[in-house]
């Protein structure tokens, strides 16, 4: 039987229709890969809040819950384990977006995210944005 993994993650966008991608520090499984900023959902946690309380732990950034609104999801087999990941879009938070946990950040606009090296589960993420644009 196969692991589930669940994970959530935000598409931020800036003011001029970026979204805000980090990149995987070495260390870390699929280090030098870029992806959405977001983490673990730990037991008994809401989607919500958990992605507020990485965006906090990885940014710095305060978000609220009501702020965040499910796009689009992944269900990804990787060989050791399943992913299932939410991806949330957040137009508004408190606070400037700082790499905490060594990673770099960057702000990407949608039709260049195939330009970025991601995790394969990222991929289909990245065909969706690049397919809307930067809508709210």
């Amino acid at each position: 039987m196969t692991k589930l993994v669940l994970v959530v993650a935000a598409a931020l966008f800036d003011g001029e229709g970026r979204v805000l991608l980090a990149k995987r520090p070495e260390g870390k499984a699929m280090a030098g890969l870029w992806e959405f900023p977001g983490g673990k959902i730990e037991p008994g946690e809401r989607p919500e809040a958990a992605l507020a309380r990485e965006l906090s732990e990885e940014l710095g950034i305060g978000v609220r819950e009501e702020n965040l609104k499910p796009i689009k999801f992944v269900s990804f087999p990787y060989p050791d384990f399943h992913l299932l990941m939410p991806l949330y879009a957040c137009y508004e938070w408190e606070g400037v977006p700082q790499a905490s946990e060594g990673q770099l950040l960057d702000w990407v606009r949608v039709e260049d995210l195939h330009t970025y090296d991601a995790p394969p589960a990222d991929i289909p993420l990245f065909d969706y944005l690049a397919s809307k644009g930067a809508q709210e």
